[in-house]
């Protein structure tokens, strides 16, 4: 099979309210299995509107992974086994801007990493490889998200950086002075490692940051609530959905390439010598970095 002949998929990880989108057809709950663990969930594959679907629960059904807990590594390699090219993430997350209070979408373009708990590389010890993070979200992918947020009459700003904290527990208020201090637009817990995993894996991929709450540097709201986050939550699914509904047809055209790159960046990243590498790695690597491999 050429490249021109494979047919976009679009994969989407988010909280499962998002999967009841009227519409989606051929449901089917599937688990994959990956050499590098269990994934949060099965994943539900469907169609919509002519474009193929994959959705995957980032915390498992019932909320059952805290943010340090989440297989990264499983969840990204599970995704391209299923055939999916591109993934959009929907994440919770606090505001920094009052410009962006609940309800608001922000479509980053840029991640600062304060996680430290987690694998961050399908790369290491037997088969090394450096991707540049310098453009981390697809414009192409981006730009779809922007016009079909447009459409959904969607509050949305394009553009800002997302500080990934480890959590589970929230900001301290001097955390957060600080992180605003940076410049940082909205602050969560869960797209990194995923988006440096899906550079590695040759997605492209795309965050939609959904604010539910000012997080506590704001003086009307220092104190985040798990209640006040949830009501927000539920609303910012339905507006989720309608997003999901209007960007699917979007993507639904086949093409040789990502022209932003994303699907070749491993063509300048292996720096292991193939004499060096290690065929147990290689092997756990069929799926991520199969193309390069094999070539």
């Amino acid at each position: 099979m050429t490249e021109s002949s494979i047919e976009p998929v679009l994969g989407i990880i988010g909280g499962s309210g998002v999967y009841d989108i009227a519409g989606l057809k051929n449901t089917q709950w599937r688990k994959i299995d990956s050499p590098w663990g269990q994934p949060s969930d099965a994943l539900l594959c469907g169609e919509l509107d002519g474009q193929k679907l994959v959705f995957l629960p980032r915390h498992g059904r019932g909320h059952r992974h805290s943010p340090t807990t989440i297989n990264y590594r499983a969840n990204i390699d599970a995704m391209k086994r299923a055939g999916v090219t591109e993934i959009v993430s929907l994440s919770a997350c606090g505001s920094f801007r009052e410009e962006y209070p609940p309800g608001t979408f922000v479509l980053v373009d840029q991640f600062i990493d304060r996680t430290f708990a987690r694998e961050k590389s399908f790369f290491g010890t037997g088969m090394v490889a450096h991707v540049s993070m310098a453009h981390p979200v697809c414009s192409r992918l981006g730009n779809a998200l922007a016009e079909a947020a447009a459409e959904e009459g969607i509050a949305f700003h394009r553009g800002g950086t997302y500080l990934v904290m480890e959590g589970p527990q929230f900001s301290s208020l001097a955390e957060s002075k600080l992180y605003k201090a940076w410049g940082c637009d909205v602050i969560g817990m869960t797209n990194m490692p995923e988006a440096k995993l899906a550079r590695e894996a040759e997605l492209c991929y795309a965050t939609v940051a959904m604010v539910t709450d000012f997080d506590c540097w704001h003086p009307d709201h220092d104190h985040v609530q798990v209640a006040d986050i949830v009501r927000v939550l539920m609303s910012n699914a339905d507006k989720a959905r309608g997003l999901v509904k209007r960007v699917a047809p979007k993507l639904r055209t086949k093409r040789p390439s990502c022209w932003a790159g994303c699907n070749t960046v491993l063509d300048v990243a292996m720096i292991t010598a193939p004499e060096a590498r290690d065929p147990a790695v290689l092997k756990k690597l069929d799926a991520v970095a199969g193309r390069v491999l094999k070539a």
